[in-house]
This record gives structure tokens, C-alpha cells and sequence, in this order.
């Protein structure tokens, strides 16, 4: 089963994070009110990014791991900035490392 990974920018500007199987689904259940808690308080929302997975629990293990994420680090995630995603990836002792490829879909 497929899964998605995905973040909606909100009324109040800030980004909310998610996984699920039915992305069209799920994204019309935000816009109705009917998603999560966070984003009914601050309609209307808008799908800026997502990534597909094979797995479900990939894509919710992405979610989590997005979740924990400054709002610059994402902000490089949603425009595809590599780099600036990559040098605020990096750990204060100069230990960071990057040792997969991966190639992120971007909903703009």
C-alpha cells in the first residue's frame, strides 16, 4: 500500500505535517474541517509539498521525522533547496552525515 508524506500551509502561516494513504482524500477532508484538530482551527489550508513512499509506514516515519523540524528546515524541504537543507541538517560538531540520495516531489 502506497502512503504520502505531506505539509499544508495554514491560514495563521504556520505548517502542518502528515501521512496518509488518500492524499486528494485527506487533503479535502483538512480543507472541510474534518482533518486534524490544528488545521480546522486555521482554514483555509493549502498543500505546498508532499513525498510519495511505497509504504505507509514510511511515509509516517517521514512525518515524524519532519515533524521535529525547525520552520526554516522545512521551508528548504518545500522550496527544494538542497543545499540550505543540507547545512541546517548538519550537526554542531561537524558529525552529520548524508548517505542517501533521495528525490523529493514538490506540490508547487
Amino acid at each position: 500500500m502506497k502512503g504520502y508524506m505531506y505539509i499544508l500551509k495554514c491560514a495563521n502561516d504556520a505548517y502542518y505535517t502528515g501521512s496518509t494513504k488518500y492524499l486528494e482524500l485527506r487533503l479535502k477532508q483538512h480543507q472541510s474541517g474534518e482533518g486534524a484538530n490544528f488545521t480546522r482551527k486555521y482554514l483555509p489550508v493549502e498543500l505546498v509539498y508532499y513525498e510519495k513512499y511505497d509504504r505507509i509506514d514510511y511515509a509516517f516515519y517521514r512525518e515524524k521525522q519532519v515533524q521535529g523540524w525547525g520552520r526554516k528546515k522545512k521551508e528548504a524541504l518545500i522550496a527544494g533547496n538542497v543545499d540550505e537543507l543540507h547545512e541546517l541538517a548538519m550537526c554542531k560538531n561537524g558529525t552529520a552525515h548524508f548517505g542517501s540520495s533521495v528525490h523529493f516531489d514538490s506540490a508547487q
